[in-house]
């Protein structure tokens, strides 16, 4: 499977370019890229290119995909990526019901038939609010990708754990639309209290290995992704969560 690693990890660090030498280093050969490393796509490419590490998958908000779809899919191509992610909403932009959601995922099959005819395919990646049941008891994660059935899923278990629901189950249900899998990890209750509770991959609760057993049966070529929303030292994070993520 691909490892790769999401360069918001790593958002607070000087010297961007410079930590992707460090992560070709540790044997990463992917990385996965967000708005804080396209200011200067020309440069960023060069500097990936210089170290053999690519882009394939990269997170553009929804909003920037809609009103200035030229100008993303300029930073996707220079960067080398196929693989357009919508990573979030903003609290303010989550609909409150099921019509809602099903009015995102319609904005979402306009933007896949855009994105496709350019090359490109369209992901979804969730957090935990996507799995908060509506009013009817619709569950918006299930509504989005039922009614975008060409949008594949970039699945963030760690996230599907957090809002108490099985990531196992969400993996047997939808695993076939899985393109991608941020592999995260969660301390045990209070501890990593620094890092907001999350944990290098393989030192917290989560049962990483029987996941990605399960998710290799069907998406074998998805792209697992290292992350951690706020690592106390992203080279310790990125080289353990690499060694314990080998080894499943």
């Amino acid at each position: 499977m691909n490892v790769s690693f999401q360069l918001y990890s790593a958002r607070s660090l000087p010297g961007q370019h410079e930590f992707l030498k460090t992560l070709a280093g540790i044997g990463y050969t992917e990385v996965e890229g967000f708005a804080g490393v396209y200011t200067d796509p020309i440069a960023y490419r060069a500097a990936m290119d210089d170290v053999g590490i690519r882009m394939p998958s990269g997170h553009f908000a929804l909003s920037d995909l809609e009103s200035n779809f030229e100008a993303q899919m300029s930073i996707a191509k220079t960067l080398g990526v196929a693989d357009v992610v919508v990573p979030y909403l903003a609290e303010e932009d989550r609909p409150k019901n099921v019509e809602g959601y099903q009015s995102i995922a319609q904005r979402l099959n306009k933007l896949y038939e855009q994105l496709n005819g350019e090359g490109y395919s369209l992901a979804w990646h969730n957090h935990d609010f996507e799995l908060e049941a509506l009013p009817d008891g619709s569950v918006p994660l299930d509504v989005i990708l039922t009614e975008a059935p060409y949008v594949s899923w970039e699945a963030d278990l760690a996230w599907v754990a957090v809002a108490k629901a099985d990531p196992a189950e969400w993996v047997e249900t939808w695993g076939s639309r899985i393109s991608a899998v941020h592999v995260k990890d969660l301390a045990p209750a209070g501890n990593n209290t620094d890092e907001d509770g999350w944990a290098d991959v393989g030192e917290g609760t989560i049962n990483w290995k029987s996941l990605m057993f399960s998710v290799r049966q069907v998406a074998p070529d998805a792209h697992a992704i290292m992350e951690h929303d706020n690592p106390s030292d992203v080279q310790r994070f990125a080289s353990v969560s690499f060694a314990n993520f080998s080894s499943y």
